[in-house]
């Protein structure tokens, strides 16, 4: 395994794995590995370890388990992602998931990673997303995201948000359910990228389904990115569903 940065040393994507179930490390270390273009050059069986390996070789993604002894993964996420911007060398961090575990992915997200995936997505998908999040996107499984918000509306921590969201209603009044101010500042073409965002489909897949080019739907995606003020498409996905898009 290479040290340090594996994109800008040996040319390959340099990917650490964190996750206390051995078993689950070599089998995504397996899959990794038998790629050309990514490395696996660590690999960590606790939050505080992957802290530890993340600062120490700087890698440009982490696969990130939630649910860990002692440190969990949303806390490491955090420590992981905090100095991105201050000159460190930029590492990006992927949150596995299973569905008993969505309501622990917004936190991740909020602590500063580049998306999640469910622990049984297809070895190929993997792949991808790790490409996909060191070119600097981010990545989204369409069906635990709908799990996540669903269970985040029916929770008791959302319930503030609930109502804060919601205008009262006065005697004549039916109560108007509250949106962003920057949702008026789409344009109507650009609503539709931001719900096809959120349905969890790529830039060509919007591409295709709005019959515009890739070029044309990239500039849509930076625009409501800028717009609404989202670091990310993970951002842009919470922003839709907050604002009742989708």
């Amino acid at each position: 395994m290479s040290e340090g940065n594996g994109a800008n040393g040996s040319g390959r994507i340099s990917v650490v794995i964190a996750d206390d179930q051995e078993l689950v490390r070599a089998g995504f270390a397996m899959v990794i590995g038998s790629q050309p273009d990514l490395d696996v050059v660590g690999q960590a069986g606790d939050g505080a370890q992957a802290v530890e390996i993340a600062r120490r070789l700087h890698p440009d993604v982490v696969l990130m388990d939630v649910r860990m002894p002692g440190m969990d993964g949303i806390e490491a996420t955090r420590l992981i992602t905090e100095h991105a911007g201050d000159g460190s060398p930029l590492t990006r961090v992927i949150i596995l998931t299973t569905f008993d575990l969505d309501e622990y992915v917004m936190a991740a997200i909020h602590a500063g990673a580049s998306g999640f995936l469910l622990k049984d997505t297809e070895p190929e998908s993997l792949l991808n997303s790790i490409r996909t999040v060191y070119q600097g996107n981010a990545i989204i499984a369409p069906s635990a995201t709908k799990r996540l918000i669903e269970k985040m509306s029916q929770s008791g921590d959302a319930a503030a948000i609930a109502s804060a969201q919601t205008v009262p209603a006065s005697p004549t009044q039916p109560s108007v359910a509250y949106t962003d101010p920057e949702l008026d500042l789409l344009t109507e073409r650009e609503r539709e990228v931001l719900i096809e965002i959120a349905h969890g489909l790529s830039n060509q897949e919007i591409a295709d389904k709005l019959f515009v080019s890739l070029p044309t739907v990239k500039t849509h995606v930076a625009h409501i990115l800028a717009k609404i003020n989202a670091r990310d498409r993970v951002q842009a996905v919470v922003f839709a569903y907050e604002n009742h898009l989708v």
